[in-house]
């Protein structure tokens, strides 16, 4: 009864147990799925102030580098000497921020190359500014502090690629230009970004700005000159930036190489970050750096990590309390049970008189435990009859008996007379396949063979021997089939003589009898003599036995399969004798009738066939000592073996079956 209480239990809970992980599963993965994707969202919508806010710093500088060079102090500093416009430029530089303020010949040598495509793209009207990477030399002829500013020692960073040089001297500047009018000279202003933590850290307030929620962002934002960052407010230790460190190299081969936005988590020095990272170009396109922004991962992957123990928390809860609630509203069902139970193990502990007695129940648990009484009613009853019964038994049993004997010998009888109505069942099927093609063709063919031999001279028929001797030859196999077939078919007009009998020979006479069905139904032979001694057998009923085999395999293939029949030298219980053996390419038999094959009246071939050729040819290959067996391996045909004991070894046993 414990175990129907908690089958019943499973049962009612298997909705709950089931259905509802797997909906609270599939709910979770979505949620951490939307979740995700709102955090990368998140990242792509700073990535994108953090651009705005660099393009606006380019064109605040641009526009700032331009007023200086259209101004009526530039002017009239200009015309007070080297000296004076020196000292004016150096007082913009500050005012501006700027880390140099120069005023370059576009037909000069004395300008980089880099900042030569700038100057070039400026004009009098509308100044340019782009990012520009200079080396440490050009950087040395601007300014030897600037230089020096410039220098970062590299740090190894996990993840990184590997690269030979442990110092990055190369400086990324945002320069602008303005081309004066009238006059092959531009006025350049640039700012080192490396360093640079005021544009970093304005930026970085800018993009992550105090918010309100229950999670404060932790944000970070980067300037990175190839792979190193150049000016960050990501922290290496407390209180120190992570200068001089390197991105990884993932994120590296899709930024920098395939000029692809990176939008996903991603290591940054020293913990995850979810990391937006864009390439940054010169004014020719060349990538020479990347801004980045991202936040920690870690305090929404904790809340995420809170929020799903908590759902979890909260189906154990739920499963923990059903279980009592259940059974205590299930004891109703239990208690008829329990007493159905009890009654039970009475009855068969052979109280028949055990009675489960009234019931309140009014369900479908009440009305099984009336049935049952009235079930116990019904066996006490014939229980009482079966005792009654029990002593005429001895006389019916006797009766019984003698009705068996009687049918077993009517049954003897009948199989002894379907033994030829099997054998003319098996020639109906060959007959009616070859009648129409040797009657009548045989006797048009012989008749007009005469007639073209009178008709031709001497010379024509010594022209024509070889063709008139094969039609003889042909027409001689035709009448040996015929004459076969006889023999088969007539056996009461010709005496079933013992024989001795060559397997080779059998199986050859045989494959005459079935040969057209075999071609009606595109089955090719393949016929294996192995020399071997020969045996005693009636002939005819041995070809009955071959016919039926093969008849058998035929009917098994359909068509378009193979038969294969092997004869040759076998032992069989130490007995020296000969086999002859046929399988066929058909689908084989059932593991559950393979014992049953030659039971009589078994048979596959429902609306035909009597089901007795195969127990008849175990009988006829029984009589002389034979032995007839079935193989069949899963998914490779049938394969049936006739054994024969050798003339030496069966000649005396066979001789006295014959008499």
């Amino acid at each position: 009864m414990r175990s129907v209480r908690w089958r019943l239990l499973f049962i009612a809970l298997l909705p709950l147990i089931v259905l509802l992980p797997l909906l609270l599963g599939v709910t979770m993965q979505r949620w951490i799925e939307r979740h995700d994707d709102l955090l990368i969202s998140k990242v792509a919508s700073d990535l994108r102030v953090a651009e705005q806010y660099f393009e606006q710093i380019e064109a605040t500088q641009a526009a700032g580098v331009a007023a200086v060079g259209e101004s009526l102090s530039f002017a009239r500093a200009s015309q007070q000497g080297a000296s004076v416009l020196e000292a004016f430029l150096e007082r913009e530089r500050v005012e501006k921020g700027l880390d140099f303020l120069i005023l370059r010949s576009l037909s000069g040598s004395d300008m980089p190359e880099a900042m030569r495509a700038v100057a070039k793209g400026a004009t009098p009207d509308r100044p340019t500014a782009h990012l520009v990477r200079l080396e440490a030399r050009d950087l040395a002829e601007l300014s030897a502090p600037l230089a020096a500013r410039a220098v970062l020692p590299l740090v190894p960073t996990e993840a990184a690629r590997p690269i030979a040089r442990d110092v990055e001297d190369r400086g990324l500047v945002m320069l602008a230009a303005h081309r004066l009018a009238g006059r092959d000279t531009v006025l350049l202003g640039g700012r080192l970004l490396n360093r640079n933590l005021n544009v970093i850290d304005t930026m970085n307030a800018l993009v992550y700005r105090e918010e309100t929620g229950a999670i404060s962002r932790t944000g970070t934002t980067t300037l990175f000159l190839d792979d190193v960052r150049v000016s960050t407010n990501v922290r290496l230790f407390e209180g120190e930036r992570a200068l001089g460190t390197r991105v990884s190299e993932v994120v590296w081969q899709q930024v920098m190489l395939s000029g692809q936005t990176w939008l996903d988590r991603a290591f940054v020095v020293n913990d995850w970050y979810i990391s937006g990272y864009v390439p940054l170009a010169d004014i020719d396109g060349n990538r020479i750096g990347m801004l980045y922004t991202g936040f920690l991962e870690a305090p929404f992957t904790a809340q995420r990590n809170a929020t799903i123990i908590a759902l979890i928390a909260a189906f154990v809860a739920v499963i923990a309390l059903s279980v009592p609630i259940f059974l205590w509203l299930a004891r109703g069902i239990f208690a008829p049970l329990e007493r159905m139970t009890a009654t039970m193990a009475r009855a068969e502990a052979g109280a028949l008189d055990a009675r489960i007695g009234p019931v309140d129940e009014k369900s479908e648990i009440g009305a099984v435990a009336r049935h049952l009484d009235r079930l116990l009613d019904q066996v006490e009853e014939r229980d009482a009859s079966l005792r009654d019964y029990a002593e005429n038994l001895n006389e019916l049993v006797e009766q019984r008996t003698e009705e068996l004997r009687e049918a077993n010998a009517r049954l003897e009888a009948t199989f002894a007379k379907l033994v030829m109505a099997e054998k003319l069942a098996a020639v109906g099927e060959i007959t009616a396949g070859v009648a129409h093609e040797i009657n009548n063709p045989v006797a048009v063919i012989q008749g007009n063979l005469e007639v073209l031999r009178m008709g031709l001279t001497p010379e024509q028929r010594a022209a024509m021997k070889t063709e008139l001797d094969l039609i003889d030859a042909q027409t001689y196999r035709i009448n040996v089939m015929v004459s076969k077939l006889l023999t088969f078919t007539r056996p009461d007009e010709i005496p079933e003589l013992v024989t001795s009998v060559h397997a080779d020979r059998a199986v050859a006479d045989a494959l005459i009898l079935v040969a057209s069905d075999l071609r009606a139904n595109r089955v090719a032979t393949v016929v294996d003599h192995r020399p071997a001694k020969p045996f005693r057998v009636v002939e005819t009923e041995l070809q009955q036995v071959l016919v039926n085999l093969l008849i058998n395999a035929m009917q098994a293939i359909g068509s378009d399969g193979t038969i294969t029949l092997k004869t040759g030298p076998a032992e069989q219980d130490g007995a020296a004798g000969t086999e002859i053996v046929v399988t066929d390419t058909g689908p084989g038999i059932p593991a559950d009738r393979i014992d049953h094959v030659f039971d009589p009246f078994m048979t596959t071939k429902q609306g035909s066939g009597t089901g007795l050729g195969l127990s008849i040819s175990q009988n006829l290959v029984a009589r002389f000592g034979g032995l007839i067996s079935v193989s069949s391996p899963k998914g490779q045909g049938a394969s049936f073996r006739v054994w024969f004991p050798e003339l030496d070894n069966s000649s005396c046993s066979v001789d006295a079956a014959a008499e």
